[in-house]
């Protein structure tokens, strides 16, 4: 194969693990979907759409719970913020492509996509690693597609006893992990764990919006104090 070639499929290869996780996740998003009410296209729209599952999962449920349009904007709004970092993140890799990609990729840029691709770009530190953020970005998107289809067409036949609600979880406690690596990436998870378990039983998940917005605060505060070149 070509470096380019490999590339690619070194991506696509990174990504699989998290897609065990990824499957009943979007499975589970397209059950939860037709529960709310929507037809089935607009559950399967919402994917390629707004592709973004922990922001769909959010708005079938307000939609279920015939929450104003307004907040559920804002809510999605605030959820999404963290994407915010995530293009910041990357921006010093990708800024020399030209426009054509960074639209493209910048559309791939999910939570699982950028976990394993600023890994690979902080590791290996390639020349130029759009392949690999390509390919990530293809494998997630495929299955998201995928699972959630099998979720409209099959989901409300699968049997309750299956622990399915556990993909949420633990797909993203999969993404955490290995980003863990200094301090203020620690306390930002950890504060804003610590809100969303204190802020459960606000109304109109409130809770999840001031749990990101805590965590996103004390991860900057923490990197702003970090001395240049040192390492915590």
């Amino acid at each position: 194969m070509t470096e380019t070639q490999q590339s690619f499929w070194a991506g696509v290869r990174a990504e699989i693990p998290i897609l065990v996780g990824v499957t009943p996740f979007g499975i589970i998003y397209g059950v939860l979907a037709l529960d709310a009410g929507l037809t089935r296209a607009a559950a399967q729209g919402m994917s390629p759409i707004v592709f973004a599952g922990s922001s769909q999962f959010i708005a079938a449920q307000l939609l279920r719970d015939a929450v104003p349009g307004l907040v559920i904007v804002l809510t999605i709004a605030v959820v999404n913020l963290r994407h915010m970092l995530y293009s910041a993140s990357m921006a010093p890799y990708v800024r020399a492509l030209p426009m054509r990609w960074k639209v493209l990729l910048s559309y791939l840029l999910t939570d699982e996509a950028y976990a394993v691709t600023i890994l690979h770009y902080e590791n290996d530190d390639p020349p130029d690693g759009r392949w690999f953020f390509l390919g990530a970005g293809l494998a997630l998107w495929t299955t998201w597609q995928v699972s959630t289809a099998i979720g409209i067409l099959v989901g409300t036949t699968l049997p309750e006893s299956w622990p399915l609600d556990f993909a949420l979880p633990l797909t993203f406690i999969a993404i955490v992990l290995p980003a863990l690596k200094d301090r203020p990436a620690v306390a930002a998870s950890l504060s804003a764990g610590a809100v969303a378990l204190m802020a459960h039983g606000l109304p109109y998940k409130t809770g999840l919006m001031l749990a990101g917005v805590i965590g996103i605060i004390v991860g900057t505060l923490l990197e702003g104090r970090k001395s240049p070149g040192r390492a915590e």
